[in-house]
């Protein structure tokens, strides 16, 4: 008999109050929010993530990619990279105090690859000094080959543009880039390549006997 008539209470309040039974139930679960890597200024380490830029001026950039801000736009970097996309191309757009662009095959601003267009990855990481972001059109969603690097923070571009890595060795060679849309002597990426995949640096012609970039002169020179 009490076994029934605790029952019957059990059975009335659940009819009577049936938002307290299912409150619980129902709570939203809120995900934390998500915590970005830091940049890793350790030329020596991940080199699968870092990008040499050998440049006509006989000066190296180091450009440490960062695969958890952008994946997709890291991994497309890499992509063309190791097929030699961007060996050759000019540094076609660069604006003192803003930033050089480069990554377009027809020096034009207007080229780019065969690859698709990217769906955007913005993120809130801060575009500062030696900041690298993709380029892109009017759209949100096309960028493509085409990156740029910051000379000065430029904090409106943040969650406009896909950054994606940041500059850590040789920001003196990318000061030095010739200046002009399009420059009349424009600065020119001789090779990019993956630090793991161990390339050997670029053979330039100067105006004497040709002569040899190595290692050695291209690590002293993105030290500086």
């Amino acid at each position: 008999m009490i076994k029934r008539l605790i029952a019957a209470i059990l059975a009335f309040s659940l009819v009577l109050f049936p938002s307290f039974a299912s409150a619980e139930d129902e709570e939203e679960v809120i995900p934390p929010p998500k915590v970005y890597q830091q940049v890793n200024f350790n030329p020596n380490e991940d080199l699968d993530n870092i990008l040499y830029l050998d440049l006509s001026t006989g000066k190296r950039v180091m450009i440490r990619l960062m695969p958890d801000w952008a994946p997709n736009h890291v991994e497309r970097i890499k992509t063309l990279t190791r097929r030699g996309f961007y060996d050759g191309v000019i540094f076609h757009r660069v604006i003192d105090g803003f930033m050089a662009q480069t990554g377009d095959p027809l020096g034009t601003g207007q080229g780019g690859s065969d690859l698709p267009d990217l769906k955007q990855e913005f993120n809130p990481m801060p575009h500062v000094r030696g900041t690298v972001s993709m380029a892109r059109a009017q759209s949100e969603d096309s960028a493509n080959s085409q990156f740029f690097i910051v000379f000065y923070p430029r904090l409106g571009l943040d969650r406009k543009y896909t950054n994606f890595g940041r500059v850590i060795a040789g920001m003196d060679a990318v000061d030095a880039i010739e200046r002009g849309e399009p420059p009349a002597n424009p600065t020119k990426v001789l090779q990019a390549s993956i630090a793991s995949d161990h390339k050997p640096p670029p053979v330039i012609q100067q105006a004497g006997p040709k002569q040899e970039i190595t290692a050695d002169m291209l690590s002293n020179s993105a030290s500086q």
